[in-house]
């Protein structure tokens, strides 16, 4: 039987998910970050313990591989693929500086216009003294596919949306070109494409059949949409973490840097969606997990709060209000703490209706169903809350896990 791996680097973690022909999990391994490894060597350590963990038996039998990392997380390298300085996460915001001259050169309202775009990290780095000893711009996924398959400068268009690639036309736009950029961008391919064999060398360590394909990867977020069971036009994925994230696959393409939204192309549709500064964090200020889950029980979801709240845990909104000097609202507060808490579960859930009324007017396809993953997912009265509001039947994620994406990814699915 065949069998393929997906890699997930995320936030907390990496994790490995084996599945079969069938799409059912045959292992799943994890890999907590640790605070005493540099980035680079932790995610090397990472890929390599978690290919070390799978059974040697499932191994012997892997097909191919797919790999997401967290989208923006950037870093450049030399010839041979070192890396020649820190890697920049995801979110981090030094970009800021050089968005006046991004302005100047990108369209209007485009997704690179943002402190954390990967061309921002890119145009920042140029001023590092190490630039000099770079020749490839890699992202986080593009780096630990090379790992396994050698090959430098590959990425794939999920991951180079925030440099600038145009999803649409699939190439590098006249724009970007025009910046001379002194160093290799990457190569993009679709996602799931096969770049080529695994390394003899990690054959050899690991036991992977010599013909064993690591595939062009995604990022963590659109991986756990893959995994989700969402396909179809009108479906979408609330993500009820710490934020508040929202997916919606549409025949039309939206992007509106303005409220953060933009649009992953995902075969012949779209994936367009934003992210609110709203969530979890802001139950967690309040509530420990048992008092959520206790007081839960104590709310009526049939009947909607009158507290109007706009949860926050600092100032400033993008999406789907775009307010960098938006106020949290958290008053008046009840002396009943389930009163307080239905509050907050229908403030946030008339903000994720409010997004997902922002995604439609600007022309995505009319919602039909929402799947929910993290933490949110598990408690039905908040389940039941956001039906109400959204309208449209609400369900959990057939799989939550960004690894199980990219496994479905290395399948071909």
């Amino acid at each position: 039987m065949d069998f393929y791996l997906g890699i997930d680097f995320g936030t907390s973690g990496a994790r490995a998910v084996v599945i079969d022909e069938s799409a059912h999990i045959q292992v799943q391994v994890r890999y907590p970050w640790l605070e005493v490894d540099s980035l680079v060597s932790s995610w090397q350590k990472a890929l390599l313990t978690l290919l070390g963990q799978i059974p040697e038996q499932l191994r012997r039998e892997i097909k191919a591989i797919a790999i997401n990392g967290t989208s923006s997380t950037v870093l450049l390298c030399d010839a041979n693929g070192n890396p020649v300085d820190t890697p920049l996460l995801y979110n981090d915001g030094r970009g800021s500086i050089v968005l006046n001259e991004l302005r100047d050169i990108a369209p209007a309202n485009h997704t690179v216009l943002s402190a954390t775009s990967s061309l921002a990290k890119l145009r920042w780095m140029m001023q590092l003294p190490s630039f000099g000893e770079a020749r490839y711009f890699l992202h986080q996924a593009d780096w630990l596919g090379f790992l396994l398959h050698g090959q430098l400068g590959i990425s794939d268009y999920h991951n180079a949306l925030k440099l600038g690639y145009d999803v649409e036309k699939l190439q590098y736009p006249e724009w970007l070109e025009n910046l001379q950029i002194p160093i290799q961008l990457p190569k993009v391919l679709p996602p799931g494409t096969v770049v080529g064999e695994v390394r003899p060398e990690i054959s050899q360590q690991f036991l992977l059949p010599p013909d064993c394909f690591v595939c062009a990867g995604t990022t963590d977020s659109i991986a756990a949409f893959l995994a989700s069971g969402a396909k179809s036009p009108g479906e979408a994925v609330t993500s009820l973490g710490s934020t508040l994230v929202l997916k919606l696959l549409s025949r039309t393409r939206v992007e509106d840097a303005r409220y953060g939204i933009y649009s992953h192309r995902l075969g012949d549709l779209w994936l367009t969606g934003g992210a609110s500064n709203t969530g979890g964090a802001v139950l967690r200020e309040f509530f420990t997990d048992a008092e959520l889950e206790n007081l839960s029980r104590e709310i009526d979801a049939t009947k909607a709060s009158e507290l109007d709240y706009y949860p926050l845990l600092k100032v400033g909104e993008r999406f789907p209000i775009n307010d960098p000097n938006l106020p949290p609202r958290l008053t008046p507060r009840p002396n009943n703490p389930a009163e307080f808490l239905h509050g907050l579960l229908e403030s946030i859930a008339r903000i994720e209706t409010q997004g997902y009324e922002l995604l439609q007017k600007l022309g995505a396809d009319s919602l039909n169903q929402v799947y929910t993953a993290g933490g949110g997912a598990k408690n039905p009265t908040w389940t039941a809350i956001r039906q109400r509001n959204l309208k449209v039947p609400v369900i959990s994620s057939l799989n939550t896990e960004a690894a199980y994406g990219s496994a479905l990814l290395a399948m071909g699915r």
